[in-house]
């Protein structure tokens, strides 16, 4: 305490001066200047970039030997003469993209919600080891995406620990990572197992913070277990919901590094999700279309922003709802 009493006494006549050169109301900005700063130069500048290469065109990387094309890379991305058969989309890898990028979002965001929400009300009660459990679950978070699909690669690949367990069992093994359906479950299978604990821990959170005294009255009113959860639980807990479901969804539309490791996005196109199309069309293959690539990003931008608009409109109403209650 002694050393930043004097550190601060130091600075006390630059701000003095500061104080007298940009006036009380400005001075504001002269601490937020640094934040600022970095904000601009890593998530700004790179968004206006961005702009720049989805309205040009031609394979050079430098801005100023790329010729201006406007909107015509958003036009190539959209092109379809049947929005209903994917096979008559000018770039059809896309819009597969997108499809297995909806399918995956549903299917792990009401999965993923669902198995947090019974993870969190099973470790708030009081059971043996709470401690422990609560543990074992988050513990996949703390992992790298890429360590989490390199261990169940290890685990699904032709010849590993899942099928020399069938084959010791004198079952058929099973070819987990390239058959088309299987491979897709188990992206959302590991996507959900890697991250369920972050949002179990949010749930946890908010069910703790809901009062006891609430539950000791419909316990005195002999309500159902069921209708303590349905009247009491889920509408504490929906701010929390809200926020999960939200996470989850901007989390799932975004899936790439798990995935890109476990699969590489095949069999075929079965798991090539929109962030890999992007990073495929504009670094890994073998004409670089910085342009494509950036009008996809775009458009993925697009529909975060509204997913997070989204979460704000039903946080509202969420607060709306329970300031009426």
């Amino acid at each position: 305490m002694p050393v930043l009493s004097i550190f601060f006494n130091l600075l006390e006549p630059l701000f003095k001066l500061g104080q007298r050169v940009l006036g009380p109301s400005r001075l504001g900005w002269l601490f937020v200047a640094p934040n600022l700063i970095v904000l601009g130069l890593f998530t700004f500048l790179p968004i206006l970039i961005n702009l720049v290469y989805a309205t040009t065109g031609g394979v050079n990387l430098m801005p100023d030997q790329r010729p201006f094309t406007g909107a015509e890379n958003f036009q190539i991305l959209f092109e379809c003469r049947n929005y209903l058969d994917i096979s008559t989309c000018r770039k059809d890898v896309f819009w597969r993209a997108m499809f297995n990028t909806l399918k995956f979002s549903v299917l792990q965001v009401v999965l993923m919600v669902f198995f947090s929400l019974v993870t969190a009300l099973v470790l708030n009660r009081k059971i043996i080891g709470r401690g422990f459990w609560r543990g074992v679950y988050f513990y996949p978070v703390l992992l790298s995406p890429v360590v989490v699909a390199l261990i169940w690669k290890w685990l699904l690949q032709s010849q590993g620990a899942f099928n020399a367990g069938l084959v010791a069992m004198d079952m058929p093994p099973i070819e987990w990572l390239t058959d088309a359906g299987w491979a897709f479950f188990w992206t959302v299978f590991v996507s959900i197992w890697a991250h369920m604990g972050f949002y179990t821990l949010i749930l946890l959170a908010g069910l703790q913070a809901i009062p006891a005294d609430l539950y000791e009255a419909a316990q005195m009113d002999r309500a159902s277990p069921m209708r303590t959860l349905t009247r009491i639980t889920l509408p504490l807990l929906m701010p929390n919901l809200i926020v999960v479901l939200v996470l989850a969804a901007i989390r799932a539309v975004q899936v790439f590094d798990e995935v890109f490791v476990l699969t590489g996005g095949g069999p075929g196109s079965a798991t090539t999700f929109i962030v890999q199309f992007i990073y495929q069309t504009g670094f890994a293959e073998q004409i670089h279309l910085y342009g494509l690539a950036a009008a996809a990003s775009l458009a993925l931008a697009f529909f975060l922003i509204l997913l997070t608009l989204a979460q704000l409109r039903l946080t509202r109403a969420s607060q709306a709802g329970q300031k009426v209650r």
